[in-house]
């Protein structure tokens, strides 16, 4: 099972032995992790020092370390060069993906994480009937910014009628932060092995934004930490905490409806990555993009 290691206490030293992640304190093992379970490593932590050999290792299987800020949002990331036997055709396709393949691929997305919205709403009790109606309107590119008009709908009623999302701020804010910091690293490994080019996206553009792509393959499934998030605060408040943390972290294992089957999150993200790759290629756009899971797997998300 893919694994988020999370380095939050100050002067940890992390480093390779045989085929694991081990992680010393004062020269003194604390901890050891199968490095082929690893989906990411995120770190928060003042002093932490690790070695090439494990950064080496981790690259060769795709692995991204996170470097978070203090209020958990992610401020650099490490990943490989290479991520695919056909990358350089691929990335030339991609770079080549004329207009409306991109417009009507990110249609698509902004579709799938309007109706994630909407089930996550139901699960909660909440009339989701105006997301469906909006999921229907988007349009190719998104012309009429119905993500945003989703947005003002949906935090109101997911978070409380005062909720502001903020990327600065604390509380709620930094659990969102982290929880999506973990999606961010899973979908930038997914994109990487993709033979895709994290910095060119859909429709992320800004010009410091190294993992556009990312940020956009990872929409539809945001409303999965905000649920989580929503349930963490009810029980146990808004600390950015060890347990909310685990919580979040095993997050990339929920199994959610894709094709005919179930696939954990941190797979649907390679899927996700992969069929994008492949539409680039062919020309023809063919996105395996997850469905909601049922009312009662949303709600039971946190708790």
């Amino acid at each position: 099972m893919d694994q988020i290691i999370d380095i939050a206490t100050d002067g940890r030293h992390l480093s390779r032995d045989r085929g694991f992640l081990k992680v010393s304190e004062d020269g003194a093992e604390i901890g050891r992790t199968p490095l082929d379970q690893i989906a990411g490593v995120i770190v928060h932590a003042h002093g932490t020092t690790w070695s090439t050999s494990l950064l080496t290792e981790l690259a060769v299987r795709g692995a991204p370390v996170v470097l978070c800020a203090a209020n958990h949002a992610p401020k650099s990331v490490l990943l490989p060069i290479e991520g695919h036997h056909a990358q350089g055709a691929r990335m030339r396709a991609q770079w080549q993906a004329k207009a409306p393949l991109l417009k009507q691929a990110w249609k698509q997305v902004v579709t799938a994480k309007v109706l994630m919205q909407a089930a996550a709403l139901e699960a909660i009790g909440e009339v989701s009937t105006p997301l469906t109606m909006m999921a229907r309107k988007v349009t190719s590119g998104d012309g009429g910014n119905i993500e945003a008009q989703a947005a003002r709908h949906y935090w109101p009623r997911m978070m409380g009628p005062d909720f502001r999302r903020d990327i600065g701020a604390g509380d709620e804010n930094a659990l969102l932060n982290y929880g999506y910091t973990v999606l961010r690293a899973a979908t930038a490994r997914a994109v990487v092995a993709a033979g895709l080019h994290p910095t060119i996206g859909l429709f992320h553009s800004n010009r410091g934004n190294a993992f556009a792509l990312a940020d956009d393959l990872m929409e539809p499934f945001r409303p999965l930490v905000d649920c989580t998030v929503r349930s963490l605060v009810k029980s146990q408040g808004a600390q950015v905490d060890t347990p909310a943390k685990q919580t979040l972290a095993r997050l990339i294992a929920t199994d959610l409806p894709l094709g005919d089957g179930q696939t954990p999150v941190s797979v649907a993200c390679m899927k996700l990555a992969t069929s994008l790759g492949q539409s680039f290629e062919a020309g023809k756009l063919d996105l395996a993009l997850p469905r909601a899971p049922d009312s009662l797997t949303l709600a039971s998300l946190g708790s």
